[in-house]
């Protein structure tokens, strides 16, 4: 049995069980909720996703957004946080993913099982995140690349291409955690790293 508050759904909107929507969830037209799914205040599930195609005289034309969202099992999405519905196919959460505060999930996404994505995580349409993955606060993701099962991203790494599965991953572009601390460290050495280039100079 759904419990709603103040909350908006819209026609052809298929629910299972035990659905707890706080006040200002939106579930758009022909989206799916299955069984134990929490929703945050403020949460928007099948919102359009961002397509638009140029047209010659430079303005834009937008493209319909006709698939669905779907959100699997035991999944919960907090705060004024959106998976978008497709423009074609579906848009999928999958069973035991957190979605945390003002994520973004772009149409024709789908995300695996037991996924932590944190706050302010951003994923571009057609990203494919597998299961176990970590994605820390304000991790990016560009359009149509895939991260691995078990893939740990950590805060403010901006991934523009896909990561083998296993994989911790920091910076950007996102790099190997190792060889970025690595990187970070020897940054903080340039001035005198140039201080001893200039003396051995004179």
């Amino acid at each position: 049995m759904p419990l709603f508050w103040p909350t908006l759904c819209f026609t052809h909107v298929r629910i299972g069980d035990n659905l707890f929507a706080h006040a200002h969830a939106v579930v758009r037209e022909y989206c799916q909720l299955d069984n134990n799914v929490v929703l945050q205040n403020g949460a928007v599930i099948g919102a359009d996703g961002f397509g638009f195609a140029k047209r010659a005289d430079g303005s834009w034309y937008k493209i319909l957004q006709s698939g669905p969202a779907i959100l699997e099992d035991d999944v919960e999405v907090q705060a004024n946080a959106c998976i978008d519905r497709a423009s074609i196919g579906e848009t999928r959460v999958h069973a035991g993913t957190k979605v945390d505060n003002l994520v973004q999930v772009g149409h024709g996404s789908a995300v695996g099982r037991n996924t932590l994505l944190c706050a302010q995580v951003g994923l571009a349409g057609s990203t494919t995140v597998g299961e176990g993955v970590i994605l820390a606060g304000q991790v990016g993701v560009a359009g149509h690349c895939t991260v691995g099962d078990g893939v740990i991203a950590t805060a403010q790494s901006g991934i523009p291409g896909d990561v083998a599965p296993g994989k911790v991953v920091s910076g950007y572009p996102a790099i190997d955690n190792r060889q970025w601390l690595r990187s970070v460290a020897l940054v903080n050495r340039l001035p005198e790293l140039l201080r001893s280039l200039k003396a051995s100079t004179k």
